[in-house]
């Protein structure tokens, strides 16, 4: 199989989609996503939380209020990259290649999404981030939020 931009970026786009609901996946892809997982640390998971905000950090709603310098971008891209082949041609090389062969090209973006939600849970658990979704709460209309609830009962 050639790697192309386009099997890359599904790669990248499979570790942004860590909200998104779990893909069916097969046991070849079950067995991928848990040596990825199982094979990358703290700080390559810190790495990708890093490199996913960054690339997000380019859409034109949140350019604005980011702060990430093209050097940096470049530097997080090049850290990924590294990170991403080291995971596909050493530490997951067996489990990538029987995903591959038995249940086809699309192993690849679904087994990465594992990861990149086991990724996101490490952003999004952060007692510091976590508080500062909670801060919301402060600024509902809790009285117009109680009336919905109670005309439910």
């Amino acid at each position: 199989m050639r790697w192309s931009a386009v099997t890359v970026a599904g790669i990248a786009f499979s570790l942004t989609l860590a909200t998104a609901g779990s893909a069916l996946a097969g046991s070849y892809v079950d067995e991928m996503s848990r040596c990825l997982v199982r094979s990358t640390s703290d700080a390559d998971r810190t790495l990708l939380i890093k490199w996913m905000f960054a690339a997000a950090a380019v859409h034109p709603a949140v350019k604005s209020i980011t702060s990430i310098s093209d050097a940096q971008r470049d530097e997080l891209n090049k850290s990924a990259a590294k990170l991403l082949e080291r995971l596909i041609t050493e530490s997951c090389k067996s489990e990538m290649r029987k995903a591959l062969t038995h249940e086809g090209p699309d192993a690849i973006q679904t087994s990465f999404q594992a990861l990149g939600q086991v990724a996101a849970r490490g952003l999004f658990s952060d007692p510091a981030v976590a508080r500062g979704m909670a801060d919301v709460d402060g600024y509902m209309d809790k009285p117009k939020i109680q009336r919905l609830f109670g005309a439910i009962k």
